[in-house]
Order: C-alpha cells, then sequence, then structure tokens
C-alpha cells in the first residue's frame, strides 16, 4: 500500500499540523535570496553567449551524448543542445526560442539583454526596492524604448527589381555567420527565395515553400538556388533515362505490389502449378496497374513506397520511369510545385490529377556515385530548393542555420519594411531616451528605469568588447556623439571600418526584430522577480511543520 505524502495533525492546544513526509528533503530559500539564486543562474547562462554575440563573435562547439559535434554560434541552438538543470535558466533557453520561432533572427542579442537586466535587478534588490516594483519600473522602461524604436525606424523600400535594402538586411544577419566569407551570394540567395514564394500585396511569406538541403562536398561557393523540387532519390532502375522532359508526374502513396488482406492471413502452395498460377496472378496485377498509370499520360511515377524487382523490371520494359520511398513530406512538396493531387488508389488515377513539370533530371556528385532528383520548371513556379554544399556535415549544418535567419531577417522586412540601424545604434539611443525618461518619473520606478537603460548597454558593449575594442571607451564616445549630433544611426564600428554611422555601413535590423526582444527580455525578467520562493531536495526524512508555512504550487521547486 502506498505511503501518505501529508497527515494533518493537532497538537495539545489544537493547533493544526502537517505532517509531510518529503518536506525534509527539502531546503528553502525565501524572498531577496530566493531572487537572487534564480538571478545568478540566469546571469551564467547569458554569460555563455554573450561572447557570441555580433560579426565578431566567437563559435561555440557543442558535444552530444553520443558524441556528435555542432559548432555555431546562434543562440537558440546553443541553448536548444545545453543540458540545462536549474529551472530558471530553462527559462532562458525557452526565451530564445521563443525568439526563433516568432522573429527567426536576434536569438542571442534577447538572451544577452535578459541577462544584462537581471543583473541590474539585483543591484536595485541589495537597495532594499521591493521586486514588484522593479518590474513595473522595467515595464514602463520598456514602453519607452519600444516608443523610441517606432521613432527612429526608416522605411525601406523593396519591390522584386530594387532589392538592394532586402540583401543589406540579410547580409547584417549572414556577418555573424560562419557563411560569411560567401556573404554576397548567401544573401542573395535567401532574398531570391522568400521573394519568389512571397505573396507581396498580402505581406506574407510560406516558408513551407521554401525547402533548405544540403550535401557534403563542394564549398560554400557551391551553394545554388534551385527553382523547383529537389530530393535525395534516383530512378528505382539503372537503365531508366536519367532526364525526362515534359513530365506528367503521377503522385502516388499506394504501393506497386498485388492486393493483399489487411488482416492476418496465411497462404499454402501445394503444387508448381499454384507456384506459377501465383506468380502469373501477380504479373497481371502489376500490369494492370502499370496500365491505369500510362492510361492517364503520366511518364512519370513518384512513389512513397517501395516496389520489388519484378514491378521495377516491369516498369522499366513499359517505359514508365519511377521513384520510390519519397518521403511524406517531399511528397507534398512536389504535389504543391507540380500542381498535382496525391492518389492513394490507382483506381483513382486520372489525367486531372497529374503534377507537371518542365524537366526532371538526375544529377551526379563528384566519384561517390550519389544521385539527387531535380524537378524544375514546375506548373507552380513559386516552390524553391536552397542546395547547401559544404566541405563537412558540421559546416553544411551550419550554413542550413545561417541561411534560416537570413530568410527570417528578409521575410520581416516584406511582414513591417520598417528597420532599425544595427551595431548597437538603436539600443544606445533608446537607453538615452529612457534614462531621460526616467528623470521625470516622481515615484521609485525611476531607479528600475536607469537601470533598464544601463541593461540596454549591454549588448553594444557586448559588441565592442567581441571586436577587440575597449569597451566602455567606444560606447561611451558613440553616445555622447549620438546625443550632441543627434544622430540615432551611430553605433559600434564592430568591423573597423572607420565609420559609426551604421546607415552608411548598411547594417540594418528589422524593427519588429528589435521590439520583440525587448518585450521578451522584459517579461522574462518579470516572471523570475515574482518568484518569491523555492525548494530544493536535500537527504531523505520526515519533518512535521506548521500549516501556514506549507509550499504550494506555483512556487518554483527544483
Amino acid at each position: 500500500m502506498a505511503q501518505q505524502e501529508a497527515v494533518y495533525a493537532t497538537d495539545e492546544y489544537g493547533r493544526p499540523f502537517i505532517i509531510l513526509r518529503d518536506q525534509g528533503r527539502k531546503t528553502r530559500t525565501h524572498g531577496v535570496e530566493a531572487i537572487k539564486s534564480h538571478i545568478l543562474a540566469a546571469r551564467t547562462v547569458a554569460n555563455i553567449i554573450r561572447t557570441s554575440l555580433g560579426p565578431r563573435g566567437l563559435d561555440k562547439i557543442l558535444i552530444s551524448s553520443d558524441g556528435e559535434i555542432t559548432v555555431t554560434n546562434d543562440g537558440a541552438t546553443i541553448l536548444g543542445q545545453m543540458e540545462v538543470e536549474h529551472q530558471i535558466a530553462k527559462l532562458l533557453v525557452q526565451l530564445s526560442k521563443s525568439q526563433d520561432d516568432e522573429i527567426g533572427d536576434g536569438t542571442t542579442g534577447v538572451v544577452v539583454l535578459a541577462g544584462a537586466l537581471l543583473e541590474q535587478s539585483e543591484d536595485l534588490l541589495d537597495r532594499g526596492i521591493h521586486p514588484i516594483r522593479i518590474a513595473d519600473g522595467f515595464d514602463r522602461a520598456c514602453a519607452v524604448a519600444c516608443e523610441k524604436l517606432d521613432s527612429i525606424s526608416d522605411r525601406v523600400e523593396f519591390s522584386p527589381e530594387n532589392k538592394e535594402n532586402l540583401l543589406k538586411t540579410a547580409m547584417t544577419s549572414l556577418g555573424s555567420k560562419i557563411v560569411s566569407k560567401e556573404l554576397q551570394q548567401f544573401a542573395q540567395i535567401a532574398v531570391d527565395a522568400v521573394l519568389a514564394v512571397a505573396d507581396l500585396e498580402r505581406r506574407d511569406v510560406p516558408f513551407d515553400l521554401i525547402k533548405v538541403d544540403g550535401k557534403v562536398g563542394g564549398s560554400l561557393a557551391d551553394t545554388t538556388l534551385i527553382k523547383g523540387v529537389l530530393i535525395d532519390k534516383d530512378m528505382s532502375h539503372s537503365q531508366m533515362p536519367s532526364c525526362v522532359r515534359d513530365a506528367r508526374l503521377a503522385i502516388l502513396t499506394c504501393p506497386f505490389e498485388p492486393p493483399r488482406p489487411k488482416t492476418k492471413h496465411k497462404l499454402e502452395i501445394t503444387s508448381v502449378e499454384e507456384f506459377k498460377h501465383l506468380r502469373d496472378y501477380e504479373k497481371e496485377k502489376f500490369e494492370d496497374m502499370i496500365k491505369m498509370v500510362k492510361d492517364t499520360g503520366a511518364n512519370l511515377v513518384i512513389c512513397q513506397w517501395g516496389f520489388d524487382d519484378e514491378a521495377n523490371h516491369l516498369l522499366m520494359q513499359n517505359e514508365l520511369p519511377a521513384v520510390r520511398w519519397v518521403g511524406g513530406p517531399e511528397i507534398e512538396l512536389i504535389a504543391i510545385a507540380t500542381q498535382g493531387r496525391i492518389v492513394p488508389r490507382f483506381e483513382d488515377l486520372t489525367a486531372q490529377k497529374l503534377g507537371k513539370a518542365g524537366i526532371v533530371r538526375e544529377v551526379t556528385f563528384g566519384t561517390t556515385r550519389d544521385k539527387m532528383l531535380v524537378i524544375e520548371e514546375c506548373a507552380n513556379s513559386r516552390a524553391v530548393t536552397i542546395f547547401v554544399r559544404g566541405s563537412n556535415k558540421m559546416i553544411v549544418d551550419e550554413a542550413k542555420r545561417a541561411l534560416h535567419d537570413a530568410i527570417c531577417a528578409v521575410r520581416n522586412l516584406v511582414v513591417d519594411n520598417r528597420v532599425v540601424y544595427g551595431g548597437g545604434a538603436a539600443d544606445i539611443s533608446c537607453s538615452i531616451a529612457v534614462s531621460k525618461a526616467a528623470d521625470e518619473i516622481p515615484s521609485i520606478e525611476q531607479y528600475a528605469m536607469r537601470s533598464f537603460a544601463a541593461a540596454l548597454d549591454a549588448i553594444p558593449l557586448a559588441l565592442a568588447e567581441n571586436s577587440g575594442l575597449s569597451p566602455i571607451e567606444t560606447l561611451t564616445e558613440v553616445k555622447s556623439r549620438q546625443v550632441t549630433e543627434k544622430n540615432s544611426r551611430l553605433g559600434i564600428d564592430c568591423s573597423g571600418r572607420g565609420e559609426n554611422d551604421m546607415m552608411k555601413q548598411f547594417v540594418y535590423d528589422p524593427l519588429i526584430s528589435k521590439r520583440q526582444q525587448y518585450l521578451l527580455a522584459t517579461q522574462l525578467v518579470r516572471a523570475v522577480l515574482k518568484i518569491g520562493k523555492s525548494t530544493m531536495s536535500l537527504p531523505d526524512k520526515t519533518l512535521i511543520v506548521p500549516t501556514d508555512d506549507v509550499i504550494v504550487a506555483g512556487e518554483a521547486e527544483e
């Protein structure tokens, strides 16, 4: 019989007690002490990825439990692969993931900002300011910062013919990545891919029409944009034609095999005649299936399932090229691109359900005899595939992540074409605005607002430090110039070009990305500051505690 976790009891004076079996295994921290322990955990995580910020940021090498190596400076990837135990530190991991899901870029910056805000919170707690007052001050400061972002933002015009501004934004996103050696080419690919699928009237970019695939071999410069679909398959028979022009695709999710009962069955063959009869039956069924396909006018079969050598031989004999074992997502993408229908039964196949493509061809790589299938000149020209090449798997994976960030940055401009300027310029400008607003606040929140302004300086400080510059000197110089020249475009010259005007350096950040960073970081800090009690597990023993001191749901437990 299971032991009770808690027993209600009273002492000789009738005072209630709860006897908790597991309570002795927990140690408690209350109030400011609990908040400080949470801040320490979150700051530790933020400091780990702080060195990855900016174009001169360093990469991190992550080794998984099975020995797989990942080298990246993408904040969401680093935090996602770290084995974080502390519950508050896990909140920072989720913060980075939510920035990645919503915006796709700026995952490192949002964690650095959250870490800086928590660091400033600790100083305010030491001064005796209540955590909720700090959180309220941060919220007011965040509202001021977002207003300032709106006022300093510029609209950038673009069209399918004029891509210059989109290219600059993509190049800013790619500047800190491993692909920066081929910066222009990758930026062009990201912009072309987004514009190929974008609906500019509705300001919408359907990401499911952009497929990013990669293969080890070649160099990053060999990366290409394919106006169509690329699948890692080849023709099912080596003697089938490697190129089909004016293709009519039958897209099937049913296998090329004779029908059989779906329940458990047993077939007994007792003579040679019965075996021959079965073989003839199977051949007849195969021929019927091939005839159904050919009668619709199809000249290429895309099949989700496999088929045996006999079916393969008959397909080749009937001059009907086929591709087998094509995965579900690829089947759906082929159907979208060729405007065909996915057919579950041979009887349902008609000429109207066939997909159409100008050319389907096999591509061979190097001396490995690896082949892939390219479907081009599709009926729906909006589907595109980015084919990434690289000298090893690690570089290919990191190039894919870099392209994802660049595509998201371009997509953000399509959705909202307002930009602020990078290099910490927007953060410094917002910091000045928040400091000025704090002086006009009569309540105690002004201290929190000044701390928020100091936290905003963490991003330009990290950029300067990672670029080998003197952080405080560089920041104070740029800040004073922003105030005296009234130029909100001045930022940290990370590339050493001798120019602090980020507009002239073409360092653009989408406005919605920067605003989301501020909002998410502020929300996280408020959540951490509201946790006033935590428990930690210790050795097992039973403890008796008064009822007014019981840990209840909603308080952190580790």
